[in-house]
């Protein structure tokens, strides 16, 4: 019988590490064939499955990543950006395919992927839900369909523990509602407002960031005129949806060509998907 897609996870002992792992071992369609974590961590020597508190898996927490990629089909990665880029590298060496949930990445951190994307498929996307996906193609509709006269706001909640801002989702609506307008983001972001602000600027794409408690992430894209608001929203309430949309991005990515994809590819919404 052939043997199911290996798959590495990173960052193993974070919340999204273990529910990658938990989602891996309960499908049908692949096998958890490793995970990583930093020098030094606790859990680097030990079983996984105890390491989590649960039944031994089979398969040891190393800080070796090079070896542990040699022997997979695919690598998913919610980490950080310097280690995600360290991280590129190494699963292109071993032509496995690189499906990255880490935020946070800067313009130069993106760039450095492109080498490696020239040897091995890298699929990047700030976030993982279908939903949310969908959201971005609606977003980029309605700003198309509504002038400079609707003022655009993309609100995002999460968790306390979630360290930067705005959210990579959040940067990917406003990416849409640019897209919708025509116009370059950086040129009409306006993220930081503290203090005698002066008057929001037409045309301007606004971030709003509410931080607390345990929430697992909400998305309002708001369109705001005289006399009336347009709001389309996505929640997700069960961090396992990511964990699941990061899988299928794996498997979807197994014998592709070489090259940056994203979500809109692997759910056959992206114009130029395969």
């Amino acid at each position: 019988m052939k043997q199911l897609p290996g798959i590495v996870v990173t960052g193993a002992s974070g919340r999204m590490g273990q529910m990658l792992i938990r989602t891996i071992q309960a499908s049908d369609q692949a096998r958890l064939s490793g995970a990583i974590e930093r020098k030094d961590h606790a859990w680097v020597g030990y079983d996984v499955g105890s390491a989590m508190g649960g039944a031994a898996l089979g398969i040891t927490v190393t800080d070796d990543p090079q070896e542990a990629f040699s022997a997979a089909d695919a690598v998913i990665d919610f980490t950080t950006p310097a280690a995600t880029v360290e991280f590129a590298a190494l699963a292109a060496k071993a032509r496995a395919v690189h499906v990255i949930g880490t935020t946070g990445m800067s313009d130069d951190d993106i760039a450095k992927l492109k080498p490696a994307a020239r040897y091995a498929t890298i699929i990047r996307a700030g976030n993982m839900s279908l939903g949310l996906n969908l959201l971005l193609q609606l977003t980029k509709q309605v700003a198309a369909a509504l002038d400079e006269d609707f003022d655009i706001e993309v609100i995002e909640s999460h968790h306390n523990q979630k360290v930067d801002v705005p959210s990579g989702a959040a940067l990917m609506l406003a990416e849409a509602a640019a897209k919708g307008r025509g116009v370059d983001l950086n040129a009409v972001s306006d993220r930081g407002r503290d203090g005698i602000t002066g008057k929001r600027e037409r045309g301007h794409i606004g971030f709003s960031a509410i931080r607390g408690g345990d929430i697992v992430g909400e998305h309002d894209v708001m369109f705001a005129a005289a006399g009336e608001r347009i709001i389309l929203r996505h929640i997700a309430s069960d961090r396992a949806l990511f964990a699941r949309g990061a899988l299928k991005a794996a498997l979807w990515g197994l014998g592709r060509k070489p090259g940056e994809y994203d979500m809109l590819d692997v759910l056959g919404l992206s114009k130029t998907s395969p």
